[in-house]
């Protein structure tokens, strides 16, 4: 079967087109396309999936709530059969919050599918709704985000495996640790679908996350090798264009699986020799020939992120360093510093310095210390803003550019007295975070 979106994943996978060129708005104007004999995809920032069987629709995944009227119109184009299933991958919001008009049609509402654990992960959310919808808007600029509060939770859980079935067509739900702890893989054994979740985006694994809870890289790699023995002749991911062809599907699961499993050998090496975080993250590197993959490229997550997660997971908080179980606090070293260094402005003197060496690591650190020792001084937030602007300009990873970006928005607050998320787009220069297939 061939569809524009099998075609530009074909184009993507063999390098003829960036993955970050594919016309996702034009691919999404064309509403559910089938991919597969019953099985529909709408391209989105998180793919939605609709499956035809005898007994009715199932979804895989219902997307954000932004994008949900669209999905839902492009879906009941495609077909106005009852959904019997809402099968949710994950817990995270770009998947789970699009059930509001399925629910509100006549009939029974759709059951919800998901793995136990997404009921603890709705609760967390709950008592965390602040400082997710500040680290959403630090991260992804999305300006004036608020947290939900309330989720769709889910009818039918289990807790490693379950089977459900459309008449025609098994859905084989399979648990898994990855990017969350709550993770549902799918096969389709009569279709020769599978259906991944986050577990594989097109992109290195978001296995870090400087800002979110922990992630489980060794389990991930076991559940992507488990996936390849499915032998699927059609991979469906959570965010990207579908991978066609079982050589391929299998390759992209098994290099996705070596790259983490590489990631986790190395630290854990050099944790056993009582090396310290800092020097790991400077010296764990992901193989060379799978880092080139277009698949495995750092334009969201990255390593040395990954690593760190890898360290908070075998290893605790505390990176080895003495001075950092029990520090002063932030502005009182910074001030000790600057004092040392003849004040502030000196400090951010020596960022500039830095930065024109191309440093941009260390001008970051210094350009912080000099705002935290003076943050009154509209000049040393001249320079922290120009500072971190550079870096935002450095960086490939999304995660990181929002970081940097939301940095120098603070300062450019500071100077200008507006507010920072009017700023912040304008110091991000444009799009902020990007997966492959799905940028907007």
């Amino acid at each position: 079967m061939t569809s524009p979106i099998l075609e530009y994943a074909d184009k993507v996978w063999r390098g003829m087109v960036r993955a970050d060129e594919v016309p996702l708005t034009v691919l999404r104007a064309a509403g559910a396309q089938e991919v597969t004999y019953g099985v529909a995809m709408w391209p989105a920032f998180g793919n939605v999936y609709a499956i035809r069987g005898d007994e009715g629709l199932a979804l895989f995944d219902t997307g954000n709530a932004v994008d949900a009227p669209a999905m839902y119109q492009a879906i009941r184009q495609w077909s106005d059969e009852p959904i019997k299933y809402a099968i949710f991958s994950h817990g995270h919001m770009d998947h789970v919050a699009g059930t509001e008009a399925f629910d509100e049609e006549n009939g029974p509402r759709p059951i919800v599918v998901a793995h136990e654990g997404m009921a603890r992960r709705f609760a967390r959310y709950g008592r965390t709704a602040g400082y997710n919808t500040v680290i959403d808007q630090r991260q992804f600029g999305f300006i004036r985000m608020t947290w939900p509060t309330s989720y769709r939770v889910p009818d039918l859980t289990y807790q490693n495996r379950m089977n459900l079935s459309l008449g025609d067509v098994t859905f084989q739900l399979r648990h898994a640790r990855g990017e969350t702890d709550d993770a549902t893989w799918a096969f389709l054994p009569e279709r020769g679908v599978l259906l991944t979740g986050d577990l594989f985006v097109w992109v290195a694994p978001s296995a870090g996350g400087p800002q979110k809870v922990q992630r489980y890289p060794d389990e991930w790699a076991v559940a992507l090798r488990k996936m390849a023995t499915m032998n699927a002749e059609l991979l469906l991911p959570g965010h990207g264009l579908p991978i066609a062809g079982a050589d391929r599907v299998r390759q992209a699961l098994v290099d996705t699986a070596d790259y983490l499993d590489s990631l986790v050998e190395q630290t854990l090496d050099l944790m056993n020799a009582g090396v310290r975080l800092d020097e790991i993250l400077h010296t764990v590197k992901p193989p060379p020939e799978l880092a080139h993959r277009v698949y495995l490229k750092p334009f969201y997550d990255e390593p040395e992120f990954i690593v760190r997660n890898i360290w908070r997971l075998h290893g605790g908080w505390h990176d080895g360093n003495p001075a950092h179980l029990k520090p002063a606090p932030d502005a009182v070293f910074a001030k000790a510093v600057a004092d040392l260094a003849s004040g502030a402005a000196s400090l951010a003197g020596r960022a500039i310095v830095a930065a024109a060496d191309g440093d941009l690591r260390l001008a970051c650190q210094l350009a912080e210390l000099a705002a935290q020792a003076d943050p009154e001084d509209h000049k040393v937030h001249e320079i922290r803003a120009r500072v971190y602007a550079l870096r935002v300009q450095d960086e490939t990873g999304a995660l990181a550019r929002g970081i940097f970006a939301w940095a120098a928005a603070e300062s450019r607050s500071k100077i200008t007295g507006l507010d920072i998320l009017d700023v912040y787009h304008e110091v991000a220069g444009g799009q902020m975070w990007w997966i492959p297939g799905a940028a907007r």
